[in-house]
């Protein structure tokens, strides 16, 4: 079939729709009038909104061209995205970039259905999709893990054993930290659905929800989980980024659509290249990746937060261990009953990742990148900046949660972004 999951899907729900416009022996013989007619109408809107994804402007890249639309929704940890644009590094590799701002609801589909071509993203998020036929493909690794399962200080729970039948408080259902904890229970003989009581919360009050006892631990993504062991509300249960098998694989790698892969496999290899030469400068230099991430409006966030956030994570380019990575995933969510228990996951992960010319782990060793006077992070001075961060806006929940609750976690639980707030100066405006 050469039609996508997607599109088949948005042709289902059209096809919903219409059915009782079209049929012959509806209230009107067929021909849609009054309510038929609205909802004709409304099945026409809906098929070409999904098709236009989040860019008004969604078709197909030119076969060879050197002009690259490049998908981001405002994320943290997209800083490679942002260094990559703003440091020339697409135009290095002769390439014309476009960036196309997204929103979370819809960036599987929009990647597969062609409104933007390339991006990096989270490995676990699109492992289920492309199961079920989305086609897309991974092209390389660019960074470590930020996710955790942490609980209250005030529990009994010190093992992940511990965690069964109890409350986890999540940022949304189907959120990263939401898919990292079922993976991580689904290993440890712990179901998901009938062991843990999930409990909602903006991730900006998930320590208020500890607090208050209202859940028993909660399952988070930077900076809350580094905010939370700071100020002594919690001990970490399971880490990304320090337990195995999570701290040796890719938490985000780049992906694009597979059509356009195949079409400019060269274009790829250069986008690719120039994202992961971004993933080496935000390593280099995390507090000037994270500066320019705010100054330059790619986020609602502070340079503190920010700089706190990217510090921890680990901007470590790879092709061969990203591919390992898609592996790994692949068999663990199988465990986790997170992938249909036919699916063979080798075949899985060999269907979704993909190896390009010039994109090659002996390359990356000879990607060099400046070094900005003042862009650096000492782990004496990451300890400090997150101190720092509790101290602020203790009394303000409104400008808490625009700090603390990141796009990556879940858009519906953002805080209204027009409402208003006490300490407007700690919150970097967004135009």
């Amino acid at each position: 079939m050469t039609q996508m999951t997607s599109r088949s899907h948005v042709v289902n729900v059209v096809a919903t729709i219409l059915w009782p416009v079209c049929r012959k022996d509806g209230p009107h013989g067929g021909r849609p009038t009054g309510p038929w007619l609205q909802r004709f109408m409304i099945a026409i809107s809906l098929s070409v909104l999904m098709a236009a994804g989040c860019n008004k402007n969604s078709t197909s890249t030119a076969r060879n061209s050197n002009k690259v639309r490049v998908g981001y929704i405002g994320l943290t940890c997209e800083a490679p995205i942002y260094v990559a644009y703003e440091k020339g590094f697409f135009k290095e590799e002769g390439l014309e970039p476009e960036l196309v701002r997204c929103n979370w609801a819809t960036y599987k589909d929009a990647l597969a259905l062609g409104s933007y071509d390339i991006t990096h993203h989270l490995v676990m998020y699109f492992l289920k999709p492309i199961e079920q036929g989305l086609d897309v493909r991974f092209l390389a690794g660019i960074h470590r893990g930020c996710l955790r399962v942490q609980a209250g200080v005030k529990t009994n729970i010190h093992t992940i054993g511990d965690l069964k039948g109890t409350r986890i408080g999540v940022p949304g259902m189907g959120t990263p930290p939401f898919v990292f904890a079922n993976r991580v229970f689904g290993t440890h003989g712990i179901d998901a659905g009938k062991d843990i009581t999930w409990k909602v919360y903006p991730a900006g009050e998930l320590g208020l929800a500890i607090d208050k006892g209202e859940v028993d631990a909660v399952a988070d993504a930077e900076p809350i989980g580094s905010l939370l062991i700071a100020e002594g509300k919690v001990r970490n249960i399971a880490d990304q980024i320090m337990d195995a098998p999570y701290k040796d694989e890719y938490c985000c790698e780049v992906i694009a659509n597979g059509k356009w892969v195949d079409a400019n496999p060269d274009t790829a290899a250069r986008a690719t290249r120039a994202l992961l030469k971004g993933a080496k400068w935000v390593e280099t230099n995390p507090r000037a990746a994270a500066v320019m991430a705010v100054e330059k409006k790619y986020l609602a966030s502070t340079p503190e937060l920010n700089t706190a956030a990217l510090a921890r994570l680990r901007y470590i380019p790879s092709v061969q261990l990203a591919e390992e990575s898609v592996h790994t995933a692949g068999r663990e969510m199988k465990v986790a009953k997170m992938l249909s228990p036919e699916t063979n996951t080798e075949a899985l992960a060999k269907r979704a990742f993909m190896h390009l010319p010039g994109v090659t782990d002996e390359w990356i060793k000879t990607l060099e990148v400046e070094k900005v006077a003042g862009g650096q992070v000492s782990p004496d001075e990451d300890i400090r900046l997150i101190a720092e961060l509790i101290q602020k806006d203790r009394g303000d929940s409104c400008c808490r949660r625009k700090m603390f609750d990141q796009p990556d976690q879940d858009a519906p639980n953002l805080a209204d972004p027009d409402a208003p707030c006490l300490r407007k100066d700690t919150i970097a405006e967004q135009k």
